[in-house]
């Protein structure tokens, strides 16, 4: 008979691993319909279906009462910072292999490192710079800067990772006595009135794509999505609302220091996924890239750096 402790954590890393293959599936439906779409109309959609799941779990959780919270500025504010955190990782999709896409996403807990000393005024020692050194060397394998194999796209998984940590650590400092939730609620309407307010701009000004995969993604004007297209953009907003449980859930049930290396495992299923769907082989260099950003996330959590749930909303 296993003791508590252990199954909590047992529990809590099976929870992790699924939050982490259901958002793949996500990135993977992003990529398969960003040559068609505009990413502005994947975030509505996905916004549209998550609303009222996540008016649902309100209701269930204390009612609708918790959205009159004094704190709603800094939960816009935060929505808005978080939209441009998902923009910039799905314009990545078109124009890198979903594996390099996703592995540099994954700095987020070296970013968050970075950032925790001068804006949380926690303590930054030796392990966390060691991994923050590590996740530095995983990016440059990556990257390969300096060479014609260099995709400019790759840095906006990096600015996504950026501005996701800043809006984690804008929830840390700011964020106390307000559910994950209603942090969901507010950011699934921001990400709905801002994407919707972008796209009507760029159908106003008649912007033209400009030709790479990335932009085209951005600018492209909305379509009328088949029957196909619309029903995977929609499953996005089933996976963004209960996705979020699982990896909340293990965070909850399991202790961090265990659970959290499991959510790597979104690595593994980025390269399953590139390969089955995009027949996409990454290269060994991209392996030991990512490797090492694994590894630095480790020791970033292990040096004693809250590694925020990674997906959630």
């Amino acid at each position: 008979m296993f003791p508590a402790s252990s199954r909590n954590n047992l529990i809590g890393i099976v929870s992790l691993c699924a939050g982490a293959l259901v958002f793949s599936a996500q990135d993977t439906v992003i990529k398969f319909i960003s040559g068609d779409h505009a990413v502005t109309l994947a975030i509505v959609l996905r916004a549209v279906v998550s609303f009222p799941i996540l008016v649902a779990m309100l209701y269930w959780g204390g009612g609708l009462v918790q959205l009159n919270t004094p704190k709603w500025p800094l939960l816009v504010v935060r929505g808005a910072i978080l939209l441009c955190a998902y923009t910039t990782y799905f314009m990545a999709f078109p124009a890198l292999p979903l594996a390099e896409a996703v592995a540099l996403y994954f700095m987020v807990p070296v970013f968050v490192t970075l950032m925790s000393g001068p804006l949380l005024g926690e303590h930054v020692g030796w392990k966390a710079w060691a991994a923050v050194a590590l996740g530095l060397a995983g990016v440059f394998i990556i990257l390969r800067p300096g060479t014609g194999l260099f995709e400019p796209a790759a840095l906006l998984s990096l600015v996504s990772a950026a501005t996701y940590s800043y809006a984690m650590i804008l929830a840390r400092k700011h964020g106390a006595n307000v559910s994950s939730t209603v942090m969901a609620f507010y950011g699934n309407v921001v990400y709905w009135l801002l994407a919707m307010g972008f796209a009507t701009a760029v159908t106003l000004f008649d912007v033209q794509p400009p030709g790479h995969p990335s932009l085209d993604f951005l600018v492209r004007q909305w379509a009328v999505p088949s029957w196909r297209d619309m029903g995977l953009m929609g499953l996005c907003g089933i996976i963004a609302a209960f996705g979020a449980v699982f990896l909340v859930h293990a965070y909850r049930i399991g202790t961090a220091a265990i659970v959290a290396p499991f959510e790597y495992t979104g690595m593994i299923w980025a390269v399953v996924f590139g390969f089955l769907i995009f027949g996409e082989v990454p290269r060994l260099s991209t392996f030991a890239g990512m490797a090492l950003i694994a590894l630095a996330g480790i020791v970033a959590l292990q040096a004693g750096t809250k590694d925020p749930s990674q997906h959630s909303q």
